[in-house]
Parts: C-alpha cells; sequence; structure tokens
C-alpha cells in the first residue's frame, strides 16, 4: 500500500502538503520545542485514525502537551481494531473525559455490531481484547454515545466523506439521527440493519433502515461517489484512479459542503492531505505510516512514527 503526501519528522519549516492541482495549499508548521512558551493557548488538535495504536497514541499526546496544554482533543473516528491495543485505545481516550471529542468510524460501529453477535470477527480483527474485557459493557455504552458528524470552531468533522447533495446543516441533522438509534434501548436492531450497500444514492424520502444505513455509509465508508452522489465502496485506493464516472467525494463539483472547512480521516491510500477547505488526517498509522494531529486554526503538524502492526490484502 502507497502512502501519498505522508511527511517525515521534522522539526522546522514544513513545505506546503502536495495536493491535487489547482487547488490551495495551506503551509503546514512542524512543533519546535523551542516554541512552547508562545503556544500555550488553548486549541484543539484534530487527530487521524487510531486504530487500536495506543502507543502512538500516548507518544502523540506527550507532543501535544508539549506544544498546547490542555489542548481539546478530536478525533476522526477508527479508533481500533486492526492494531495491537484497541481496549488500551478506548480506556485512555475515555479516561480523557470531556477533553475528547470524536465521531465514529466503521471500525468502530464494527466493534458494537460484534460485540453482540450481529457480525463475525473478520481474520483481520484485533477485537478480542475489549469483547473479554471486564469494563467491557462501560466502555461500550460510552462509544455507542458518540456522533457521526460534529463541527467545532467552524470545521466539520466526519469519518470519511459527506455527499454531494447535503448541507452542513443537514449532515449535523442526519448524524443525530443515527446517534438516537445507537443511544435508544433497541440500538441492537439499529446495528442488525445497517450493513449493506443499498441504497446507494440519497434521497430525503428515504425511511427507516434505508435511511440509517445510506446516512452511515456515507459518514463512515464514503471515498468515491458521482456528481449526484451515488456511492462506491469498492475502490480503496487513492484518488489517481477512481471509477469511470466517479470523483473523490471532495471534487465533487457544486457540493453544498464546499465553502466549509471539513476535517475527515478513513482514507489511508489517500494520505495527509491539506486544503483551504480540507483536511485529511488518515496518514496509515497502522500500516507503518504516521499517526497525525494538527491544531485548529493554525494548522500546526504533529506526527509520530508508527510500525507496521498490519499487511494490506
Amino acid at each position: 500500500m502507497k502512502f501519498h503526501n505522508i511527511s517525515r519528522p521534522s522539526f522546522s519549516v514544513a513545505p506546503s502538503v502536495q495536493t491535487s492541482a489547482g487547488t490551495n495549499r495551506a503551509r503546514l508548521r512542524h512543533y519546535n520545542s523551542g516554541d512552547a512558551s508562545k503556544l500555550n493557548d488553548m486549541h484543539h488538535f484534530v487527530i487521524g485514525d487510531l486504530q487500536g495504536c495506543a502507543a502512538e497514541l500516548d507518544q502523540l499526546l506527550g507532543r501535544i502537551d508539549a506544544a498546547s496544554p490542555g489542548a481539546g482533543l478530536i478525533f476522526v473516528g477508527d479508533l481500533v481494531n486492526r492494531g495491537p491495543r484497541s481496549l488500551q485505545t478506548l480506556r485512555r481516550l475515555k479516561q480523557l473525559g470531556s477533553r475528547v471529542q470524536l465521531v465514529l468510524g466503521n471500525h468502530d460501529l464494527h466493534l458494537l455490531a460484534v460485540s453482540q453477535g450481529l457480525r463475525a470477527s473478520a481474520r483481520s480483527d484485533t477485537l478480542d481484547e475489549i469483547l473479554q474485557a471486564s469494563d467491557r459493557r462501560e466502555l461500550l455504552d460510552w462509544l455507542r454515545q458518540q456522533p457521526l458528524a460534529l463541527q467545532v470552531d467552524g470545521y466539520l468533522v466526519v469519518h470519511a466523506g459527506v455527499l454531494p447533495q447535503w448541507t452542513v446543516a443537514q449532515v449535523l441533522s442526519l448524524s443525530d439521527e443515527v446517534s438516537t438509534a445507537l443511544r435508544g434501548d433497541d440500538w441492537t436492531h439499529f446495528l442488525r440493519t445497517m450493513y449493506g450497500n443499498t441504497p446507494g444514492r440519497w434521497d430525503d424520502r428515504l425511511t427507516g433502515a434505508d435511511r440509517l444505513r445510506c446516512i452511515v455509509n456515507a459518514l463512515t465508508r464514503l471515498r468515491f461517489c458521482t456528481a449526484d452522489g451515488e456511492m462506491e465502496f469498492a475502490t480503496k485506493e487513492g484518488p489517481g484512479a477512481p471509477p469511470p464516472g466517479y470523483l473523490p467525494w471532495f471534487d465533487v463539483p457544486e457540493r453544498k459542503t464546499a465553502n466549509t472547512p471539513i476535517i475527515f480521516g478513513h482514507w489511508s491510500t489517500l494520505g495527509l492531505i491539506t486544503r483551504d477547505k480540507l483536511i485529511g488526517l488518515d496518514s496509515g498509522c497502522v500500516w507503518g505510516g504516521k499517526l497525525s494531529a494538527m491544531r485548529l486554526p493554525d494548522r500546526l503538524l504533529l506526527q509520530v512514527d508508527c510500525p507496521q502492526h498490519q499487511a494490506p490484502g
């Protein structure tokens, strides 16, 4: 698997991250310990996909606290799975309390489904420690209280993407619909009907399980779609060779969220990407890439190297 645009660690001013031709390029700064006295105002750091890489998370938190002590922490989802320490990762995030905000990713929803016997574990899953933990119920109940989208400091945060016809207000409202189902007494029924690729296109008239499944697929699985929002889930490589008729969701013309900055993860083969109105933070930690955090609003970039915990395929 290739990782595009993943910068090597540095303690100097970093060059602009390369993005698609014709887009705005944003300059990133890497943290220099000598700047600490200038950076202690309260900020938010947004952190890419963890996937159970607890040791790398602790390293990154150390760097974050050196740069901005007590900064708020926002996670873009896929907290667990495929890395070696999913249990420790969940416990650490829960322990951080109100300092943490997060959105759920597809692997987090998968954990909830597996925990209720609604989905079989995959060969590459690393969820057994959570499923056997004495605090399993407490952790899972905490996890299912989390949203699929949130807005912080004017930034919209989702795990994967948004459909071109959705406004920011609609994204947040649709996330709330899923949260209502996931937090409710009949939450296992929602999980039982969550899986599948249809309907592949959003329609405001959708109801019931079809409606919730379409919302979940867009917010937690989307990479490519057509100009009218038809989703495609088979292609997992980078944006250079999209399926015919499809575009990366963020490049669809006349996307209704185009004027709102969006932060997302999910797409490790895309790698770190930064544009004026777009930040992608899945830099492939579990695959031997990096774990990335970006401070808002100045876009200070912090990264730690990650050993390869999983091989593609």
